[in-house]
């Protein structure tokens, strides 16, 4: 197995990660208390969005896990999935760096440590598809 393809498994086990951090949100934000004051189809349309998000992340790392060697080999399609996924991870690390401004929130050592760490897993999602996307094939 070649490194980039090893590579791409492991970005779908980090993928699979961001979700387990993904489902501690609401309760770390209360969101039950903080989203109470909206309108309820504003609540609902937020809780949507989430799932959403969360079922795309879930493809994400299942057509990897499945499909890690087209994409390391660099096949079309697999190259432009690749693409895509490159695009919401590092937009995913803009919103991080430059949009969320989380600080009141991070009141603990193991809350800041788990926010370094997702930026860490985003900047690490970027790269790694991009490479699969632009066909490099980094060796170690």
């Amino acid at each position: 197995m070649k490194t980039l393809e090893i590579l791409l498994r492991f970005a779908a086990l980090i993928q699979f990660t961001v979700l387990i951090a993904s489902a501690l949100v609401p309760r770390v934000l209360d969101w039950r208390r903080n989203l109470a004051a909206l309108h309820p189809f504003l609540r609902s349309l937020f809780w949507v969005y989430g799932a959403f998000i969360v079922m795309v992340i879930v493809s994400f790392g299942i057509l990897t896990l499945f499909d890690a060697h087209p994409m390391a080999a660099g096949e079309p399609v697999a190259r432009g999935l690749a693409a895509f996924i490159a695009v919401f991870w590092f937009a995913r690390l803009a919103v991080q760096l430059f949009v969320f401004d989380c600080r009141a929130f991070l009141t603990n050592g193991l809350l800041k440590a788990g926010y370094h760490a997702l930026t860490l897993a985003f900047l690490y999602l970027g790269v790694v598809y991009a490479c699969a996307a632009l066909a490099i094939h980094p060796e170690f």
